[in-house]
């Protein structure tokens, strides 16, 4: 993996290259964009990194542009600053994930503790998503039968149990288990529960035994 940057995206120029130099000369890598248009047309939405990210912008606005990242499969932390903040922005951007919102002329110790902060998040993020996808690579390697059968194991049915639900022999049954396990990597239901849960599976529904 590539080393994170610190995307500063600000239409005001002077403010632009001061948050440049200012994060250049702590050390870490920084790119930094005019409008909000330009960075999306960048290709580095996905990061690693972070974003440094002005509210007030023509064309697009700081929290319009992290409604479209979030449309993405990862969006990266954003630290929005603002001149024009008021409670209403910044309970909105916080909510959808933002790590901090900070007001020009923004405190530089602030700033950099808040880009440690989002990078580390960062970091961490990319661990978990990593791990989803692995999960995803293993589930698409079962059959069919083999998924089905795995919505079934996670509400906690016991093989004949499952069977009925089926209309299939409890011995099938237990041999899509032993499948299913086995290309999973794991030997306990419980394990299995916590690898659907991470890729949001949902247990399927069963008639009352």
């Amino acid at each position: 993996m590539s080393e994170p940057t610190v995307f500063i995206i600000d239409d005001d120029s002077s403010a632009r290259k001061g948050l440049t130099r200012l994060v250049s000369a702590a050390g870490m890598n920084v790119e930094s964009f005019p409008s909000a248009m330009d960075f999306l047309d960048s290709g580095n939405t996905e990061g690693p990194g972070c974003i440094v990210l002005d509210v007030k912008m023509p064309q697009m606005t700081g929290p319009e542009l992290q409604e479209e990242l979030a449309k993405l499969e990862y969006c990266m932390p954003i630290i929005f600053l603002s001149g024009h903040g008021d409670i209403r922005t910044t309970a909105q951007t916080m909510k959808k994930g933002a790590v901090d919102f900070l007001t020009k002329p923004v405190d530089k110790e602030a700033l950099l503790n808040a880009i440690q902060e989002s990078l580390a998040k960062d970091s961490e993020n990319r661990v978990q998503l990593e791990e989803k996808f692995s999960i995803k690579e293993r589930i698409n390697k079962l059959t069919l039968r083999e998924r089905e059968v795995m919505t079934y194991v996670i509400t906690g049915m016991l093989n004949k149990q499952i069977a009925a639900e089926l209309s299939i022999s409890e011995e099938t049954v237990k041999i899509h288990r032993g499948h299913l396990m086995h290309k999973l990597g794991i030997v306990s239901v419980a394990k299995l529960v916590h690898l659907c849960e991470k890729v949001g599976i949902s247990p399927a529904k069963t008639r009352a035994y």
